[in-house]
């Protein structure tokens, strides 16, 4: 086979997703600190099903076009930095195939190098011995070894060859891979694309191994910041007036030129009937689709009105009056939905009040829009009350998507948008989801990478400022918290001199495991050590979902005591996973 077209690299897409899907635990198993978090594998299984699911139930024979369709779907599905590198890639690879019906090897090769050069260009400091020196690596040698009417599977398998090569290079390249005896994550879930791109071309296409995993997708409510009693209590989050049915869609536009039986588009008088009809509405129109999400007493009348205008590609209706009180038990019901089962059960977080938005006129356009991501109740209050308008829930082991930060920002209608990512892993889909927007409004990501750092900067937020001093102000003061988390080791290893052992507590700062404890207090004690000094004055404790009473005044007890110099305030964030998040400023 000298040249493919878009539908046999529909098959490579489809075989190579499913590839990474029954391999992402494996590529979870890499990461380097033994946190129980998982991110890179489920970042990029869940954004390569983005793409994949683009291009499932299109019938495109021009390679451009499913390249382009692809690498949409990956963009507004990508998670956490892996994801947006991943996306990068192929959208570098889809303008190098942009216009072709079908390639040749030579014109699949420059694709691959401008896939490399847009993710190089998307990340601000570029680290080698990650995902970015596979791609780099791989789509060199092939381009210095491609050959004029060279057969697409021995060009396939020459890139798939180097990316491996490329790949068990990276501890070279990266220290601490090599301390803890493990080849790159990242450019691991790179391979497994690649390997099913190959395999596909070999009339192997890769099915679907494992049990379905259900993405965790999240979702919108308007609940009033000041309807919350107490950190511990889920209360009413929805009054009387919100309950009815959750319906949601997404719509298909018929082609406008071609309207047939259907009618004209009109986005403005479209909106006015959701708003006529029902609240808590999300809308988006992207090119020929409309995604909507609205609560309202009147479903029939929403999805018939819809209908006018094109067909219906998934659409989906929950009585929330019957669902309230399982709502008011801790939303076990929406764990359930949106959790993972079996042996992904450790990737069930609850996605409790997964978006606030405080009340707001949403005809009158204001000035300044804060967006945070958080999760646990306390932390979600504590941002409610520090200046914060939408919190979209998500955190270390639940990175929102891109096209989840779209969503947010629409919600919103402001001038100018803050985003306060409150995590390492989730800046660039922000960032990605900025750009995505700056037609629309102003977004700025602040990047915060922990939620001590998104508290401060959140409370000094000034709406009386203008953007610049704002975004000053807050740069300036994150750069003085020092913050740190305590969580459960999930492996054995040795990483940064610290001897970790798999169920013990470990107290990480500054991307370091700084100290191991079997008690959590223990360690909790240890990392403040670490992190206090003689100009500290306030220290910040947020107490996890696992944290005791008894364990909270054994805290308080022993924090006070130890550092009697310092204020300390101690708090219920309610956060998962992690036993305690601490700042000392």
């Amino acid at each position: 086979m000298i040249k493919i077209d878009g539908v046999i690299f529909k098959q490579m897409i489809i075989s190579a997703s499913n590839n990474l899907y029954n391999s992402y635990p494996e590529v979870d198993a890499l990461n380097v600190f033994p946190v129980p978090d998982g991110d890179t594998g489920t970042n990029m299984n869940l954004t390569m099903s983005s793409g994949a699911k683009e291009v499932f139930n299109k019938n495109d024979s021009s390679i451009g076009q499913v390249a382009k369709d692809f690498a949409r779907g990956l963009l507004m599905g990508a998670r956490g930095n892996s994801g947006v590198i991943l996306s990068q890639i192929f959208r570098g690879f889809a303008e190098g195939l942009a216009g072709k019906n079908e390639v040749d090897a030579l014109e699949l090769a420059s694709a691959f190098i401008s896939g490399k050069e847009v993710a190089y260009k998307a990340v601000m400091r570029p680290v080698e011995g990650t995902i970015l020196t596979v791609i780099r690596e791989a789509s060199n040698a092939l381009y210095e070894h491609v050959e004029i009417d060279m057969p697409i599977d021995q060009c396939m398998d020459y890139l798939y060859d180097e990316a491996m090569k490329s790949l068990n290079h990276t501890p070279d390249l990266l220290p601490v891979l090599k301390e803890v005896g493990v080849v790159d994550s990242g450019g691991a879930g790179l391979c497994k694309i690649l390997e099913g791109f190959k395999k596909a071309l070999h009339n192997q296409i890769v099915e679907k191994e494992m049990a379905t995993v259900t993405e965790k997708n999240v979702n919108y409510s308007s609940a009033k910041p000041n309807s919350i009693e107490g950190h511990g209590s889920v209360q009413a989050k929805f009054n009387h007036e919100e309950f009815g049915y959750c319906t949601q869609f997404l719509l298909k536009l018929q082609d406008q030129n071609n309207l047939g039986e259907k009618k004209a588009f009109n986005e403005k008088r479209f909106k006015a009937v959701l708003e006529a009809h029902g609240n808590s509405i999300v809308f988006i129109h992207s090119d020929d689709l409309v995604k909507v999400h609205i609560h309202t007493m009147k479903p029939g009348l929403i999805f018939t009105y819809a209908q006018q205008f094109g067909e219906f590609k998934t659409m989906k209706c929950d009585n929330m009056s019957e669902q309230h009180e399982e709502l008011m038990d801790d939303f076990e019901a929406e764990k359930e939905k949106q959790g993972i089962q079996g042996e992904e059960q450790k990737f069930d977080v609850a996605l409790k009040a997964a978006a606030t938005v405080k009340e707001e006129d949403p005809k009158e356009k204001k000035k300044y829009a804060l967006i945070a991501v958080a999760v646990g109740e306390g932390i979600e209050q504590m941002f409610l009350e520090n200046n914060v308008d939408l919190i979209v829930s998500g955190g270390q082991t639940m990175n929102p998507s891109t096209a989840d930060f779209v969503e947010a920002i629409k919600k919103l209608n402001a001038e100018h948008v803050f985003l306060f990512p409150n995590n390492g892993n989730i800046v660039m889909a922000a960032k990605q989801a900025a750009e995505l927007m700056k037609e629309e409004c102003d977004a700025t990501v602040i990047e915060t990478k922990t939620i001590p750092e998104g508290l401060v900067a959140c409370l000094l937020f000034n709406p009386d400022d203008d953007v610049e001093s704002n975004i000053e102000s807050m740069k300036e003061n994150i750069a003085n918290v020092k913050s740190g988390e305590i969580t459960y080791a999930i492996k054995d290893t040795t990483i940064d001199d610290v001897k970790v052992e798999k169920g013990k507590f470990m107290g990480i700062a500054r991307k370091k495991i700084l100290c191991c404890h079997k008690h959590k207090i223990n360690t909790l004690v240890d990392l403040l050590e670490a992190l206090v000094d003689e100009e500290s004055s306030l220290i910040t404790i947020l107490c996890g979902q696992d944290v005791t009473e008894k364990e909270k005044e054994e805290v308080q007890e022993r924090i006070t005591k130890k550092f009697d110099s310092c204020e300390v305030n101690i708090e219920d964030g309610g956060q998962p996973v992690y036993s305690f998040f601490v700042s000392v400023e």
